[in-house]
């Protein structure tokens, strides 16, 4: 397993700014999520609660695409936490959004912790097929966003 390159890293960083949009709440994680495709060009970007109160980032971005549009193939879904394998305000997590499409490539920054669900978003796109790539050097910045949550 490979680490993420510095396009990665660039990548990671526009996701984490866009979480900073995220309306605030006490029980939903503060995430920023870019869809890039083969080309390296960004193709849709979300953050969660962006337009609905329960929406996660990774599902604003892919919803803003049709499940089959050509651009998925080859690409590489940017986020910066692990996308999700249960939800509690949705029936459909996030790992299974991005497994319902071709997207070939998922990076992250945190993984996410069992603060409101266990998550194993990682694992299951593994299982799966899809490569996944974690930038844990990230995961501080993701953090701060998430501060709120976290406590001192």
């Amino acid at each position: 397993m490979s680490g993420p390159t510095e396009n990665d890293l660039r990548h990671l960083h526009a996701a984490i700014e866009l979480s900073r949009s995220c309306p605030p709440s006490a029980t939903a994680f503060s995430v920023g999520a870019l869809i890039v495709d083969a080309r390296d060009k960004v193709i849709a970007d979300g953050y969660s609660r962006r337009d609905d109160p329960h929406e996660h980032a990774e599902e604003a971005a892919l919803r803003s695409l049709a499940a089959r549009d050509p651009r998925l193939a080859g690409a590489t879904l940017y986020s910066s936490l692990e996308p999700c394998s249960t939800r509690a305000s949705r029936p459909v997590p996030c790992a299974q959004l991005i497994l319902a499409t071709p997207v070939t490539r998922i990076v992250f920054a945190w993984r996410e912790p069992a603060l409101f669900v266990d998550c194993e978003g990682a694992e299951l796109l593994r299982a799966a097929g899809r490569t996944v790539v974690e930038a844990p050097d990230l995961a501080p910045l993701v953090r701060e966003v998430n501060a709120h949550l976290l406590g001192p």
